[in-house]
C-alpha cells in the first residue's frame, strides 16, 4: 500500500509541475497581449499629438518616439501597423514618409529575424503545452528537415496548381503579402515576416531586398505627390 502511494505521488508530480508551467506561460501570454493594448493605446495617443500646436514646437522627437513605438508593434503578429503608418502619413504627410518608410522596413524585418533566429525546440514544446498540437508538428517537420529539403517538402504539400506560384516566386509572393489589405486576417505584416522566418525557407539578403521593395511605393506616393493619393 506504501508502494502504490509512493507510486501515485511519483505520478502526480509530473503532472502538476506540467499544469504549473503551463499556467505561467499562458500567464506571460496575457501580460504581453495587456502590454501591447497599453503600447497600442500610447501610441494612439502620441499620434494624436501631431493636431496640436504644442506639439509642433517638439516634432522631430515626438516623431523619432512614435516611428520606434510603431517599427515594434509592426513587428508583433495580428496587430494592425500598416494602418498606423498610413494614419501617421495622412497627418503627417510628406515629411513624414521617410521615416515612415524607414520604420516600415525595420518593424517587419525585426520580426523576420525573430522568426528566423527563434529557437525551435522551445517554440515546439510552448506549443504542445498550450495544445497547438498542428503547429507542434509543422515545427517539428521544420525543424528535422534540412533546409535544402524543405521547399521540396513544402511543394509536396501543396496543390500542384499553387506550388509553383509559393515555391519559385516565394519572395514575390512575400512582398505581395505584405502589401495584401486585410493581412491581419494572415497575421499581418508582423505575423506574416515572422511565419517566413520560422519557415527557414527565405534567404536573410534577399529578405530585405524584398522588403525594402515592397515597402516602397506607399512611402514614395506620399513623399513626391503628397498624403492625397492615400484619401
Amino acid at each position: 500500500m506504501v508502494i502504490c502511494m509512493m507510486n501515485e505521488s511519483s505520478n502526480d508530480q509530473p503532472t502538476s509541475h506540467r499544469f504549473w508551467r503551463i499556467a505561467l506561460k499562458l500567464l506571460v501570454v496575457f501580460a504581453f497581449v495587456f502590454v501591447m493594448k497599453l503600447g497600442i493605446d500610447a501610441l494612439m495617443a502620441k499620434i494624436a499629438l501631431f493636431e496640436s500646436d504644442a506639439a509642433a514646437r517638439a516634432m522631430t522627437g515626438l516623431l523619432i518616439t512614435v516611428m520606434i513605438g510603431y517599427a515594434i508593434l509592426l513587428a508583433i503578429p495580428f496587430i494592425p501597423g500598416v494602418e498606423i503608418g498610413i494614419a501617421i502619413l495622412l497627418l503627417e504627410g510628406a515629411p513624414a514618409a521617410p521615416m515612415v518608410y524607414l520604420a516600415t522596413v525595420a518593424g517587419l524585418l525585426l520580426a523576420f529575424f525573430i522568426g528566423q533566429y527563434a529557437p525551435l525546440p522551445r517554440l515546439i514544446r510552448f506549443a504542445n503545452d498550450v495544445y497547438l498540437y498542428r503547429i507542434a508538428g509543422l515545427l517539428e517537420r521544420i525543424k528535422l528537415t534540412p533546409r535544402k529539403d524543405r521547399l521540396d517538402a513544402m511543394q509536396d504539400r501543396l496543390p500542384r496548381w499553387l506550388a509553383p506560384i509559393f515555391c519559385n516566386y516565394r519572395y514575390v509572393t512575400l512582398g505581395l503579402a505584405v502589401n495584401l489589405p486585410g493581412n491581419i486576417a494572415l497575421g499581418g505584416g508582423g505575423g506574416i515576416m515572422m511565419a517566413g522566418g520560422l519557415s527557414r525557407l527565405f534567404q536573410t539578403r534577399l529578405t530585405i531586398i524584398t522588403v525594402i521593395l515592397a515597402t516602397l511605393p506607399v512611402p514614395l506616393g506620399v513623399w513626391l505627390l503628397g498624403a492625397d493619393i492615400l484619401q
